[in-house]
């Protein structure tokens, strides 16, 4: 039976809502922004100014601040949350009592809305007597015998780590680095991702053949060299594709930050997407956030193509 031309174009119909959503709502706004980054927009348009909004964001000392602060949130959250996540999973995907339940409550925190779970974090991390974690700190003073241990002001915090550790320690440590208020949003985005990358470990766990992992326990490999050599390579796919979405997740993080630091956060503590947001609603200068979110686009592209350039050597396809 020969095919017509209505035939032929049926699937395009099919797609034509989905496409026209996208259209719509994802392609003309990106032209959009893409055309406002090239003007001096405040409310309305103002003038053309060409490239001077890009030329202002890579010289401008506060979006190199919010750059080194994002760059040392990716570094915290994604090696720390995918070596749990996979630890995690390799003691979920074993066949033992229970075993649904424990995975089901791994994977809850993913599920809850961050700012819901955000709000309860900054709750924990009050600067104040109320929080829990200064509770907790309060109660291990008292078990040492140093009840009056003040008050750690956590999110409000804009000390870097190694200097905090240095005073605990008794020495002066003028290292730079992550704040303690980044800190505790590195903490609760590592404890908020580990469902996602758990259930991801588990399905590439539950796909690996045993008659594998049976011949490499009969030539003597365990625990570490059974991982490193027979597990790891056979489940690197699914590392690289946790790592690339983990660091493109990281860098666009932004609803952790806005609830638990506050509207207008430390400078330690703001990375780009905040950047950005300030200076769309706060400052009202949309072009300038406009081409900062276009950098920001840029640098996360770049990052993904080396990674996925780098790491398709280490990759491994059964």
């Amino acid at each position: 039976m020969a095919t017509t031309r209505h035939d032929r174009l049926r699937p395009f119909f099919y797609l034509l809502p989905a496409a026209l959503l996208l259209i719509v709502f994802s392609i003309l706004p990106v032209l959009y922004g893409l055309i406002v980054s090239f003007c001096r927009w405040g409310i309305t348009y103002e003038r053309f100014v060409g490239l001077g909004n890009y030329y202002k964001v890579l010289l401008d000392p506060e979006f190199r601040q919010s750059l080194t602060v994002t760059i040392y949130y990716v570094i915290g959250t994604v090696p720390v949350g995918l070596i749990l996540s996979y630890i995690i999973a390799s003691l979920l995907v074993q066949k033992l009592r229970g075993m649904g339940a424990y995975r089901t409550i791994y994977f809850l925190p993913y599920i809850t809305s961050t700012v819901a779970a955000a709000a309860i974090w900054k709750w924990i991390f009050h600067p104040g007597d109320r929080g829990l974690a200064n509770g907790l700190l309060a109660w291990i003073g008292g078990l040492v015998g140093k009840a009056d241990m003040p008050a750690v002001l956590w999110v409000q915090d804009p000390r870097s780590i190694f200097r905090v550790f240095g005073e605990i320690i008794g020495v002066d440590i003028n290292w730079g680095g992550p704040s303690v208020a980044l800190l505790c949003v590195i903490i609760f985005s590592i404890w908020h991702s580990l469902g996602f990358n758990i259930v991801i470990f588990l399905a590439a766990l539950s796909a690996l053949p045993n008659e594998v992992n049976e011949a490499a326990m009969i030539d003597g490999a365990r625990g570490w060299k059974m991982a490193r050599h027979i597990t790891l390579p056979l489940i690197s796919p699914t590392i690289v594709f946790l790592l690339v979405i983990s660091v493109i997740r990281a860098f666009q993080a932004f609803n952790q930050i806005y609830v638990m630091i506050g509207e207008h956060a430390l400078p330690e503590a703001q990375n780009v997407t905040f950047f950005i947001f300030s200076k769309f609603y706060n400052s009202g200068e949309v072009g300038y956030g406009s081409a900062a979110a276009f950098v920001l686009f840029l640098i996360i592209m770049l990052l993904t193509v080396a990674q996925m350039r780098l790491l398709s050597k280490m990759t491994h396809y059964s």
